[in-house]
């Protein structure tokens, strides 16, 4: 059973509180954890904000810490992540309006609650009051008594007996029922069918990996310390594939606060990142192998996993990133590894071709990493991906033109998107007539990666966010 449906099981039949006691004779109950989710709903929604970033600052502003942290972290992500089906349950539950008319901090103040009612144990009377006090709060009494009517109504069924109220039927539309009940918008999921190649049982667990919260993972830095070593000072596990890599249940507590990560020992870091950035450096080369170039190094992580495994092989690193900003991170990252930093465009970045190494981390849309995204899936629109896979193209062009002869280029993106992946490596390599080598060979006892020769890693199957990992060989000579 997925561990989600475990994690929230149906919630049984209840009876109804006596009604509240609304007005301005009695100040709203405001609970901080509740607030600070609020808030960071709608720092996105308002400022196009990241929950990840919001919401850890807003905690450390207002010293909420433990089991508050823990419920704020919860109704946070959760709520961004079911969005969808939650505007679906909110709207059928709307009696003299449209969704759409509905006013967005109200509609924040809705999207809480009935997360908490249909996906979280807290008890009705505790969801629906203290999200009326919220909204009160925030948009005054008089919308006291619409917040509780919807909210009721929500609270009558619960999930599953609402998705099977407003879900396509799964055998006329699998993909439309799919999306629904994983609260993912339905190009999402039709991607996610395309790249599989499957309309049944596997997209519905790629899709429900992607609905739930992952573990943390860790990057030990090699040279520095040993998965192992990492793993017994944090409790978490040795990972399964990476061989730097450390897994730790969702809701562990901040990473930042971890001994070795202060120290620069290890990093958070995806073990799908980490298995592809190894990737890089297994593919074998004649001749030289001193230059690696990472050109689209921001915000720094596979950088400095290069980095260290250069300081062991003798190698240097390159690391191009366009934004300033972004460019300080990766310094931040790469600190005491041979590693130099370019803040330049990486299709025009001025450097001396003869690379032996190229990584292509290429800018995408991030449909691979949305469980760890949560508001990505409905901010990201399918127009994006032309714009996406040109720009991916031309860097691909770049790194082929800045490798030597014999040299390889990895393209990496975070995202299962045919378009992004074996659509455009396909056919830039064609055109410049490249070798696409098999890059299964470069994941060593990873299971299930299909015939080739590219690598897609999915959450359902590996744990790990949908990564995508192709591999190019410069031809020796232009003809």
């Amino acid at each position: 059973m997925n561990e989600r449906r475990e994690r929230r099981p149906s919630r049984p039949e209840r009876g109804r509180p006596g009604p509240r006691k609304e007005g301005p004779s009695r100040p709203p109950q405001i609970d901080p954890a509740r607030q600070v989710a609020f808030d960071v709903l709608r720092a996105v929604r308002e400022d196009d904000a990241y929950a990840n970033l919001v919401l850890p600052q807003l905690l450390r502003n207002r010293r909420i810490s433990g089991r508050d942290a823990a419920l704020a972290t919860e109704l946070t992500y959760g709520t961004c992540r079911a969005v969808g089906m939650l505007d679906a349950v909110i709207e059928a539950c709307l009696v003299d309006r449209p969704l759409a008319k509905v006013d967005a901090v109200v509609l924040d103040g809705l999207r809480l609650g009935a997360y908490q009612l249909l996906r979280t144990r807290i008890p009705e009377h505790a969801a629906v009051g203290s999200t009326v006090d919220l909204v009160r709060a925030e948009v005054g009494s008089w919308i006291a008594g619409f917040v509780n009517a919807v909210l009721r109504s929500v609270s009558e069924k619960d999930e599953e007996t609402w998705l099977n109220e407003l879900a396509p039927d799964e055998a006329v539309d699998p993909i439309g029922a799919y999306a629904l009940r994983t609260a993912h918008p339905r190009w999402v999921a039709r991607s996610f069918a395309e790249a599989l190649g499957d309309k049944g049982p596997e997209l519905k667990a790629a899709l429900e990996a992607d609905d739930d919260r992952p573990d943390v993972h860790l990057v030990a830095r090699p040279g520095e310390i040993s998965a192992d070593e990492l793993a017994a000072i944090t409790g978490g596990d040795e990972a399964p594939y990476s061989p730097y890599g450390v897994r730790m249940p969702a809701g562990s507590g901040d990473p930042g606060d971890i001994e070795p990560i202060k120290e620069k020992l290890a990093a958070v870091q995806d073990e799908g990142s980490q298995l592809c950035a190894v990737a890089v450096t297994k593919v074998p080369l004649t001749g030289s192998d001193e230059r690696w170039l990472d050109l689209c190094a921001g915000p720094g992580g596979k950088a400095a996993l290069l980095g260290a495994l250069a300081a062991i092989s003798g190698a240097t690193v390159d690391a191009v990133e366009k934004a300033p900003h972004r460019a300080k991170l990766i310094e931040n990252a790469v600190q005491g590894l041979p590693v130099t930093i370019h803040v330049a465009d990486g299709r025009e970045t001025g450097l001396e071709p003869g690379y032996d190494r190229v990584l292509v981390d290429a800018p995408c849309s991030g449909l691979g990493s949305l469980r760890r995204r949560p508001e990505a899936r409905w901010r990201r629109q399918p127009s994006d991906i032309s714009d996406l896979t040109k720009l991916q193209g031309q860097l691909i062009v770049a790194a082929l033109d800045l490798v030597r002869p014999g040299g390889i280029v990895t393209y990496v993106v975070c995202s299962p998107h045919l378009a992004e992946t074996e659509g455009v490596v396909g056919e830039t390599a064609r055109r410049a007539g490249a070798e696409i080598v098999d890059a299964r060979e470069f994941f060593p006892g990873v299971p299930q990666l299909g015939d080739g020769p590219y690598v897609q890693l999915w959450p359902h199957r590996h744990g790990t966010d949908a990564m995508f990992c192709a591999v190019l060989r410069k031809p020796d000579s232009a003809g």
